[in-house]
């Protein structure tokens, strides 16, 4: 197999024509020549941090849309489903993304439950950490979100850390904000990256330590403009990451536009390039090709690096995407679910006035971080959704043990009218739901109830749905049915009021009690700066 084009070589720095001769599934030689193709030739981009799971597709339906953006190879934390199915919920993962070519690296999920303040559907312990990590498809401790627990050393936590430095696989971090002596203690702990800076500042000082910085730019979270420059300063520290893509966003783009776009604004094309193929290769020890003779065929035919159209994917010398054609099957997934949850009534959710003054969850549009503000509060016996002031009502409904949900509020969602709801909530996936009124708030969450898992728009009589039946989180239906449905929903709620680019999204870390200040878990307000419940009144 030949293929011929403009080579573009990032160890050696240079952009030049050659044909590469393809023997099986490696390159067996790349041949410098004086003319050739116009097309680019390039390593196929890898992800460096991503949940599969926030696609709302199963890795074979991720597969099928992400080999048209160059996708070769994916970083992949399962922790979402691994809250829902324990480790039955990763081995479901790895058997799915075997059954298509995209190279998926997937990592031991370190926090199920991500915290002992919520409902899980699952436990995985040092032990079930240990023996996941033996596994080769396990390529590395996934994010380490127990950020309060490495610096006081949880013992724990230590033994998982431990486990996967033993066995010389990296750890992931999660350390939001994290600064100074504690910040060290984290880091030498045995943690090399971090994907939540959002300030240049904290990337700094976070690299000055050794962490490679994963710069994040998914659905929610978009870290990119504030980091960039990191690519010029400090490019062997970098790489490029969705974390969390919903399905209309990879039906747009996926790390291919996140190169161009650095590319067309006149960063070094090598260095970008770099972040999100031969770095995260080198850091995670990965089985991926890096356009050198003997490497896996695993390569990308693009129109421009500032345009990044890809116009073929080849991975482990086979061509599997063509001019807008997927030349690969996938079948679907088998069932896999945990959803134990039955319908709730309104006085379930009415809250009582028993103060003056109420704690309020403020969310940001863009941004994972909430803030806690003081709110006052009408004399009344009840206390109800504020539209004037955009104080929502939020609710959690756990999942798993059929327990009375808890009820909070918050500001920033901008609805006016109607309620949006689902069971895709990071990290324990319980179901949660905003809305202005009572009555639409128990529709939209019954709705994901009767669906075992989902999404949920509810106004008046009016109610519509997505369906997610593999652990109440992922579909296996091709990305762009999912993606058109999932749009629809998500103009319904802009309709309804909000002013948020990816109102699910964002719905769905509310209840991430991981990342401060306030949110909501199916127990209660929790206060991510003191790692503890607060209550509603103040």
């Amino acid at each position: 197999m030949i293929i011929e084009g403009k080579i573009v070589d990032i160890q050696r720095r240079k952009i030049y024509p050659g044909r590469i001769i393809v023997e099986g599934t490696y390159i067996k030689e790349i041949i410098e020549k004086e003319t050739g193709s116009e097309n680019f030739i390039m390593p196929g981009l890898i992800d460096a941090h991503i949940h599969i799971e926030s696609s709302m597709c199963t890795p074979g339906a991720f597969a099928m849309a992400a080999v048209s953006r160059g996708t070769t190879g994916v970083v992949s934390d399962p922790h979402e489903i691994a809250n829902v199915l324990g480790t039955d919920g990763v081995k479901f993962m790895i058997e799915d993304a075997g059954k298509v070519p995209v190279k998926f690296w997937f990592g031991a999920p370190s926090c199920v439950p991500a915290t002992s303040f919520e409902t899980s559907g699952a436990v995985i312990d040092s032990q079930g950490v240990d023996e996941l990590l033996k596994m080769p498809e396990i390529k590395y401790l996934a994010e380490m979100m127990n950020f309060p627990g490495v610096i006081y050393g949880d013992a724990e936590v230590n033994r998982k850390i431990e486990s996967a430095v033993k066995m010389g696989k990296p750890v992931d971090g999660h350390s939001p904000g994290l600064t100074g002596e504690n910040l060290r203690k984290y880091i030498f702990a045995g943690i090399s990256t971090d994907h939540e800076c959002t300030k240049m500042e904290e990337a700094l000082e976070k690299i000055s330590l050794g962490m490679k910085i994963l710069i994040r730019e998914g659905s929610a979270a978009r870290n990119l403009e504030a980091l960039k420059e990191l690519i010029a300063t400090h490019p062997d520290m970098v790489m490029l990451c969705s974390d969390d893509l919903h399905p209309e966003m990879l039906e747009k783009r996926h790390i291919n536009k996140i190169a161009a776009r650095l590319i067309s604004e006149g960063y070094d094309l090598f260095d970008v390039l770099g972040s999100c193929t031969l770095n995260p290769a080198k850091h995670y020890g990965l089985e991926a090709g890096l356009l050198r003779p003997g490497d896996p065929a695993d390569f990308i035919v693009v129109d421009n690096p500032r345009e990044m159209n890809v116009l073929e994917t080849w991975i482990d010398g086979r061509k599997v995407w063509d001019r807008g054609k997927i030349l690969f099957d996938y079948k679907g997934a088998e069932p896999a679910n945990k959803f134990c949850s039955t319908k709730i009534s309104k006085g379930g959710i009415t809250v009582r006035k028993t103060g003056t003054k109420i704690r309020v969850i403020e969310a940001f549009d863009g941004e994972l971080q909430t803030k806690e503000i003081i709110a006052d509060i009408p004399s009344a016996t009840w206390v109800l959704p504020d539209l004037n002031r955009d104080i929502l009502k939020i609710v959690v409904k756990d999942r798993y043990t059929d327990s009375a949900p808890a009820t909070g509020f918050i500001k920033g969602f901008g609805l006016k009218r109607g309620a949006l709801a689902g069971s895709v909530a990071h990290d324990s996936h319980n179901i949660i739901c905003i809305g202005t009124n009572d009555d639409d708030i128990i529709n939209a969450i019954n709705e994901v109830v009767k669906m075992k898992g989902g999404l949920a728009v509810a106004e008046g009589n009016h109610i519509s749905s997505l369906a997610l039946p593999i652990a109440g989180i992922m579909s296996d239906k091709p990305v762009s049915t999912i993606a058109a449905q999932y749009e629809d929903l998500s103009r319904k709620v802009k309709e309804m009021g909000s002013l948020l680019s990816a109102p699910f999204m964002t719905l769905s870390f509310m209840a991430l009690l991981v990342i401060p200040e306030l949110k909501l878990s199916d127990k209660g307000l929790f206060d991510g700066r003191k790692f503890q419940f607060v209550p509603l009144f103040v």
